[in-house]
């Protein structure tokens, strides 16, 4: 597979195709991730309250379900939200933020994965551990102690749980219990700057909503993240012109470029 021309193209489906993306998201992060949205062409709608989430989910094209900041309100307005898209046929993006980092958030995280079908589950090394009951340790919305074999545990919790998993870092690794693929891209400003996680996450249901395999969904999405992330930060000077950048280079960056700037492998 040339994987430089799967990314060009499923950024031109998103590009061309606009999908709507409904966000149950981290407020702390809430403008960063619909900005992202925005810069790579799809379009954001940010619905949190019960008495609308199931009717915006089932308008939208991909769901994406955030725990960044968790209330009980906000997991029931996730669980309709998801539950609409389930019956609709619209694929949900899950992110686990901080699971494994309080009871509430572990319970959480399990409750809407056995609840509900997840088509991808994006999160951390940590998170994505402490949900396949590998253990862990997550520190705020950060990994620590993730187990050394990531791409191992990253291929059994998605045979485990029947879904595609995504676990970002240094490198990406994405499986749908049978295939595993790893990106390089990236660059180590996007742990300087909140909500950069989130953002990928986002990425990925734009990616799903226009291609229905969610492994190829995923790393492409991945990769022409991480590849306008290495843009961005030769571009700028630190965190703050970094975001910046950042917006500008995801908007700009396709084609050839982006083809041949790609960094996949099959493992």
């Amino acid at each position: 597979m040339n994987w430089g021309e799967q990314v060009a193209s499923r950024r031109q489906r998103v590009y061309e195709q606009r999908p709507l993306v409904h966000h149950i998201t981290n407020l702390v992060v809430t403008n960063l991730t619909a900005n992202v949205t925005l810069a790579i062409g799809a379009s954001p709608v940010m619905a949190y309250a019960r008495e609308e989430v199931a009717d915006m989910a089932r308008l939208a094209q991909a769901v994406v379900l955030n725990m960044g900041t968790l209330t009980g309100e906000v997991v029931e307005a996730m669980l309709l939200a998801g539950k609409a898209a389930n019956k609709a046929g619209i694929p949900v993006v899950f992110d686990p933020v901080g699971a494994g980092a309080t009871p509430f958030r572990t319970r959480t995280a399990q409750k809407i994965i056995k609840e509900l079908h997840i088509d991808i589950l994006r999160g951390n090394a940590s998170e994505i551990a402490s949900i396949g009951g590998f253990g862990g340790h997550t520190k705020g919305v950060d990994a620590a102690g993730a187990p050394a074999q990531v791409a191992d545990m990253v291929k059994q919790v998605a045979r485990d749980l029947n879904t595609v998993v995504a676990v970002t870092g240094a490198t990406d690794y994405i499986s749908d219990g049978e295939r595993l693929l790893a990106v390089d891209n990236g660059h180590p400003l996007l742990t300087f700057v909140t909500g950069t996680g989130c953002s990928a996450t986002s990425i990925i249901a734009a990616f799903r909503a226009v291609e229905d395999d969610g492994v190829t969904a995923s790393t492409a999405a991945l990769a022409y993240y991480g590849l306008a992330a290495e843009k961005a930060a030769a571009a700028s000077q630190g965190p703050a012109s970094f975001q910046v950048a950042l917006l500008d280079t995801l908007y700009n960056l396709a084609g050839e470029e982006l083809a041949r700037g790609v960094k996949i492998r099959a493992l």
